[in-house]
């Protein structure tokens, strides 16, 4: 297969991925809410939501016939294991948004054993990792940048929201 029909099945797939993940998160926001779960901090979400599509555009942009690092395309695929691991583990509670249920018992299983935000932790490394599949070395580290400005006040507003569980 060329280099342009390997990155755009590849492409394809993260976007459909994406996709796919936006409409459980907001089924499962909605039931969350119906719930009595409460949303935290709202105003940074635009951001997040931007700065992802943002990413994906400058890759479907560049991406198309440059060369791709297998090496780097496999630990990409075994990070989306590990994002399917995340979202397994918070089954309805999984979501993109920062809704918390009073009550709720925090996850302690699966990679939450061993990390506090393994979900942020993936994230950060596929925005990275991705455009290095392709040699955009410049995408990889200004979408970087940008994630670890958003996941700053996203990470602090969610310790925060789950804070306030224990108050």
């Amino acid at each position: 297969m060329s280099p342009l029909w390997l990155a755009v099945v590849i492409l394809g797939f993260v976007t459909l991925q994406r996709l796919a993940e936006l409409r459980l998160a907001d089924r499962n926001s909605e039931r969350l809410l119906q719930e009595g779960a409460v949303e935290y901090d709202r105003g940074h979400y635009p951001f997040i939501v931007a700065l992802h599509m943002l990413w994906l555009t400058a890759l479907w942009w560049w991406a198309p016939g440059q060369p791709i690092d297998l090496r780097l395309l496999i630990l990409f695929v075994l990070l989306q294991l590990g994002r399917v691991w995340v979202i397994a583990t918070l089954g309805g509670r999984w979501t993109t948004r920062i809704i918390v249920k009073r009550g709720a018992p925090l996850i302690r299983s699966g990679p939450y054993r061993i990390l506090r935000h393994p979900n942020y932790f993936i994230v950060t490394l596929e925005i990275a990792v991705l455009p290095m599949v392709f040699g955009l070395w410049r995408i990889a580290l200004v979408f970087s940048l940008l994630n670890a400005v958003i996941l700053t006040v996203r990470i602090r507003a969610e310790n925060r929201a789950l804070a306030s569980l224990r108050s």
